[in-house]
């Protein structure tokens, strides 16, 4: 994925995943639209993913995503945090963590939509 998004235009800087979810930091470039570079990005790695097997032959990722823009001063904090994954999730799900962060930030959301 990082190889994609640096083809793409932009600069990866932190990828990390965990059962349900990957977390991506990079650089988006000047030219690049989030929902064009979202789209290369699962494209690509969907087509790779279903390569791997049988087991993964119906890997798909969710239509949604979240974007979030941060400042150049918060890389350091988002790098430690995409980094504890793992460990984040054992005391707060990805689903009550994500509704918390869109709660706190003020962003309205229909649960009918967030997950698929």
């Amino acid at each position: 994925m990082a190889t994609v998004i640096n083809n793409y235009g932009c600069h990866a800087l932190l990828l990390n995943s965990v059962e349900d979810h990957i977390h991506i930091l990079f650089a988006l470039g000047r030219t690049v639209a989030v929902s064009k570079a979202v789209e290369e990005i699962k494209t690509t790695s969907s087509k790779w993913i279903k390569t791997q097997g049988t087991a993964v032959g119906g890997f798909a990722w969710q239509v949604g995503y979240g974007a979030f823009a941060v400042d150049m001063s918060s890389i350091a904090r988002e790098r430690d945090y995409i980094a504890g994954q793992a460990k984040h999730h054992r005391v707060e799900t990805f689903q009550d963590e994500y509704r918390r962060f869109l709660t706190e930030h003020g962003v309205s959301f229909d649960e009918r939509y967030v997950w698929d």
